[in-house]
């Protein structure tokens, strides 16, 4: 941060983070967003492929993650970014008019997929310390416990798997 050296930036607290996740804050709109797109835990919910699109997405993510299958609010934070970085690949990359989400659950483990029709692969590229973007797939590659590409036909899915600890 030019400028800015020397001045301590403040923090969050881990309180704020886990309400910012909370099912009471934009509901409605990912209640709008359900209705609209179709629930990703259950089929696939295909989404225009437009920036704005992503904040969709991570609505119906912490929708499916916090409220249907009851999981944690760490859990759902780092969902919801991963989400929000596949996403932001697939519109970016993609050249696409739409792009499928779909989530998945099965004991101990949470699966999310982001299809598209481009067979570009994506990959880690190496970022220094001021790049602006090139750090998606380096946050997936953290968070993630698994992650990878299944190459279709026509285009690929892209997906990522967190460890979960069921009830």
């Amino acid at each position: 941060m030019a400028g800015l050296e020397g001045i301590e930036q403040p923090r969050r607290h881990r309180s704020a983070t886990a309400a910012r996740w909370s099912p009471a804050i934009e509901d409605e709109r990912a209640l709008d967003a359900l209705e609209l797109y179709g629930n990703p835990a259950e089929a696939e919910a295909s989404l225009p492929s437009l920036p704005e699109s992503a904040a969709t997405a991570r609505r119906l993510a912490q929708l499916v993650v916090l409220r249907h299958w009851g999981l944690g609010p760490r859990l759902t934070e780092d969902a919801v970014l991963l989400v929000s970085e596949l996403v932001g690949n697939a519109v970016q990359h993609a050249g696409a008019r739409v792009f499928g989400l779909r989530m998945r659950r099965r004991r101990g483990w949470i699966r999310v997929e982001v299809r598209d029709p481009s067979r570009g692969l994506p990959c880690l590229i190496p970022v220094q310390g001021l790049d602006v973007s090139g750090r998606g797939l380096h946050l997936v590659d953290k968070l993630a416990d698994r992650w990878g590409v299944d190459l279709l036909p026509r285009g690929k899915t892209t997906w990522f798997e967190m460890r979960v600890t069921d009830r």
